[in-house]
């Protein structure tokens, strides 16, 4: 499994395990809890550790970074085309194709699912940790963490730079005007189990939106979310008059032009939550939002 680990600096001796491991590495109460209870969990130096030890300058603590100590939950298995766009031992990205939800749904019990192909491919021991989710028409850069250390450092940056997500999206009308911030809370549709709507007790929700071309009656988008409520592009886009083509649940269903919402996940780009390393993704538009812009083929990746 792998570790991470933490070199003590001049001037920060005399600090102990559990200081460096909550501090420095981020782990939780929880999980140092764990980490105490598993064979070479801490180890300073090469050798197992208490978490008071005392600390001296150049000391290694190292701890163990996968799922330690926590029931597994294994996925039932799928025999399910899932393009792994960038993988190394702490997370990958996948390029989540449509029709494909992230766990099983009580909803659609028999959908194919990204924990059960990546179960299929890695074996039923494989927990899955997905970042960033998205919805089953949704398509496109989806995070998935190798252990639960891994996805709360992540979830952590979220919504900043160190965690940065970009959509596309073609939708009905041409919004006016061709760029800015829909800034409208999002809560439950009472009336509907899965459905979300605007309303003023709702959990506040930003998305910003720029125009990139448009044709007819259809207009392709950039899409940022500054938060990440359940359906919130959907819902924003829908909310000011302009749903995404094909969205059955907040527009208009239309299978002549595409059988899905008309969303993909286009960008990501992350801060490595161990390495550091800068990170930078960009997927290109399915064929079937391809098909709705003209020239879509040789579609600049630029946009």
């Amino acid at each position: 499994m792998p570790r991470v680990e933490y070199r003590v600096p001049s001037g920060e001796e005399g600090r102990c395990v559990r200081s460096i491991l909550k501090g420095k590495l981020h782990f939780s109460s929880h999980a140092i809890s764990r980490l105490t209870r598993t064979e070479n969990g801490i180890l300073v130096n090469g050798l197992p550790a208490r978490t008071t030890a005392v600390l001296s300058s150049g000391d290694v603590v190292s701890a163990e970074a996968g799922d330690v100590g926590q029931p597994r939950e294994r996925s039932v298995p799928g025999n399910w085309p899932l393009p792994v766009v960038w993988e190394d031992d702490y997370l990958l990205i996948v390029n989540k194709p449509a029709g494909m939800t992230a766990h099983v749904s009580n909803f659609l019990p028999d959908t194919p699912t990204v924990a059960g192909a990546l179960a299929y491919t890695r074996g039923t021991d494989f927990i899955f940790h997905p970042v960033n989710r998205l919805d089953k028409g949704t398509t496109g850069l989806m995070a998935v963490a190798k252990s639960g250390h891994v996805h709360d450092l992540l979830r952590r940056v979220l919504h900043t730079d160190s965690f940065y997500r970009e959509y596309r999206g073609i939708c009905i009308g041409c919004p006016s005007p061709p760029s800015g911030v829909i800034d409208l809370p999002i809560g439950r549709d009472e009336s509907s189990a899965i459905a979300r709507m605007v309303r003023p007790d709702g959990a506040a929700a930003e998305s910003r939106y720029e125009v990139l071309q448009c044709s007819g009656n259809l207009t392709l988008l950039r899409l940022i979310p500054k938060t990440g409520r359940t359906h919130q592009l959907r819902v924003h886009m829908a909310a000011v008059g302009c749903p995404l083509a094909g969205d059955w649940l907040y527009g208009t269903e239309a299978p002549e032009l595409i059988a899905r919402p008309a969303l993909h996940s286009w960008k990501l780009s992350l801060t490595h939550p161990i390495t550091g390393e800068p990170l930078y993704f960009t997927a290109p538009l399915p064929e079937d939002m391809l098909r709705l812009i003209p020239g879509g083929s040789a579609f600049s990746p630029s946009l």
